[in-house]
């Protein structure tokens, strides 16, 4: 326990040092944020080709990794899916707006589901406190959800760059907290 209560305090006080390097971070990533919800369809299309080389990459290794325990039980599972991933990844490469629509589609998918489950999971929760929050995030999961699954296709130009954006803009304001506070608590 003293470990990671020391490992805590080791942190701040690195933060604190460095507290213009954090800030700088955030400033950087709010920008980058602001630039990739401008540029939805680009942005879009930019996650879309980096899945497919992640997914190409994986697929090999796992290829090879099927041929470094061929005799054992799993050899046929890991060939198969490393060549399945070897293969969605170059077609999503050679045609990244399919896949970009592929993508928007399974996103939509995921947060119909979550939005569902977290309104059931609010309605369990009802006698407790803060059940009204988890119920709040579950309607806007499944409205978030609905909006991109109504306006497909349309909604695949735009949804996973304007997604990508909200995240990269949202870490760059939780470094910028982070820096102005431990600026704060130097003064």
């Amino acid at each position: 326990m003293a470990d990671a209560v020391q490992a805590v305090e080791d942190m701040k006080a690195k933060i604190k040092e460095n507290w213009g390097w954090f800030l700088a971070l955030g400033i950087a990533l709010v920008i980058g944020g602001i630039i990739l919800i401008a540029a939805p369809l680009a942005t879009s299309i930019a996650v879309t080709i980096l899945i497919a080389v992640v997914l190409f990459v994986g697929g090999l290794v796992q290829i090879y990794n099927a041929f470094k325990t061929q005799g054992t039980s799993s050899f046929l599972w890991n060939l198969i899916t490393g060549v399945i991933a070897v293969i969605g990844g170059i077609v999503i490469y050679l045609n990244p707006l399919a896949g970009t629509f592929a993508l928007t589609l399974v996103i939509a998918a995921i947060f119909v589901a979550q939005g569902i489950s977290q309104i059931l999971l609010a309605f369990k929760l009802k006698p407790h406190e803060g059940w009204v929050w988890v119920l709040v995030a579950g309607i806007v999961s499944l409205a978030a959800g609905a909006m991109i699954w109504l306006d497909l296709p349309s909604s695949a130009a735009w949804a996973l760059g304007l997604i990508a954006g909200i995240s990269v803009l949202v870490n760059g304001w939780s470094y910028i907290a982070i820096a102005l506070a431990a600026r704060a608590s130097t003064d």
